[in-house]
């Protein structure tokens, strides 16, 4: 089988994934049922596959801590990102950016982070954008391209 999991150390696997389940209609796949620290859960978001593991310092599983950096974050394309939102915040999700709606790009999106650490992108599509349309709005706002050209090295 081929894929990709994404794979997230959070304190106690059980408890993320109630957390989780109150956010996001997600599948679950396997649970086990060990003690806390042996644990782990996989389940999808609209077909991306998670992998949640207890944090275990003899496994060297850590979990994020409260002050570490937050340079990632999963981007989550829902049908109503109000009703997502909201279910994040009642469930104790800490607001990094509420709902902002971007009518010129056809979308809405808005961050929070769990209470294990992660941090999450709601997006809602409202209508399609293309990459040309979007970097027209984003010179017009003021982004300067690289070169003349329009031309990238990537």
């Amino acid at each position: 089988m081929l894929g990709v999991e994404i794979d997230l150390v959070v304190p106690d696997s059980l408890e993320a994934l109630n957390w989780l389940e109150s956010v996001y209609e997600l599948e679950r796949i396997e649970v086990s049922d060990f003690v806390k620290g042996q644990n782990e859960v996989v389940f999808t978001i609209y077909g991306t596959r998670f992998h949640l593991l207890d944090e275990n310092h003899q496994y060297h599983l850590f979990a994020p801590k409260a002050d570490s950096p937050k340079s990632i974050w999963f981007n989550v394309t829902v049908p109503d990102i109000k009703e997502t939102y909201q279910k994040a915040m009642t469930a104790g999700g800490k607001e990094i950016q509420p709902v902002t709606e971007m009518p010129e790009m056809g979308i809405a999106n808005a961050m929070f982070e769990d209470p294990f650490g992660y941090v999450w992108m709601l997006h809602q599509i409202s209508k399609t954008v293309s990459h040309e349309e979007r970097t027209k709005i984003l010179e017009d706002m003021g982004f300067e391209r690289r070169s003349s050209s329009g031309q990238t090295d990537a």
